[in-house]
């Protein structure tokens, strides 16, 4: 494991929780002088703390490992407004309702921003037999590739995956209200359009 618990965290999410060192030791069993070493990169919490460290500080243990809490701003779970990971690494594709913490191959995957879809990533798209034909006019060599297509409704999501030396094209279900298509490119990132 590449990450473990910085001392910046605990105090960071200790203090936003309003705890004094003593309380988060007494809450975990251990002594406050324990808790000023963790913070001050002079020792670390054992494995077997991790779990209860983050649930006294109210974050996920990938949460406390990277540092960062992360707040699920799609509280409604709209698939619309999820967000997709990439895995630089494998190719592996993830959606989720919300941001979240994860993690493929050792790496902790960013959630990708989506921008509008420009000239050099233009998305043509046609109606055929009552589903949605989408094609792009993209380089598809092992340098320069679209990694995948996504239709997000109000009522899912669907994911093509692509590979280099493969037409850019996909067929989507059409169903729900309001599609949004997005294009992954590996070099230039998500673009979409509604």
């Amino acid at each position: 494991m590449s990450n473990y618990v910085t001392g910046t965290a605990v105090k960071v999410l200790r203090e936003k929780k309003g705890y004094t060192q003593k309380q988060l030791a007494d809450r975990l069993g251990v002594s406050d002088k324990a808790v000023s070493k963790w913070e001050t990169g002079r020792g670390l919490p054992d494995l077997s703390l991790l779990e209860p460290l983050a649930q006294a500080l109210g974050v996920s243990v990938a949460e406390l490992l990277s540092g960062e809490q992360i707040t699920n701003a799609n509280r409604s779970a709209n698939p619309k407004r999820g967000k997709f990971y990439l895995c630089p690494v494998c190719g592996n594709v993830i959606h989720a309702m919300g941001e979240g913490a994860f993690h493929c191959c050792g790496v902790a995957l960013p959630p990708l921003e989506a921008e509008e879809a420009d000239g050099a990533h233009a998305i043509t798209l046609s109606e055929v037999d009552g589903e949605w034909y989408v094609r792009a006019d993209h380089p598809m060599e092992k340098g320069h590739f679209l990694t995948f297509f996504a239709q997000a409704t109000d009522r899912g999501v669907e994911i093509v995956k692509l590979w280099p030396e493969q037409v850019p094209e996909a067929r989507f279900t059409k169903r729900g209200v309001g599609s949004v298509l997005y294009a992954c490119c590996n070099r230039h990132g998500l673009f979409r359009v509604k």
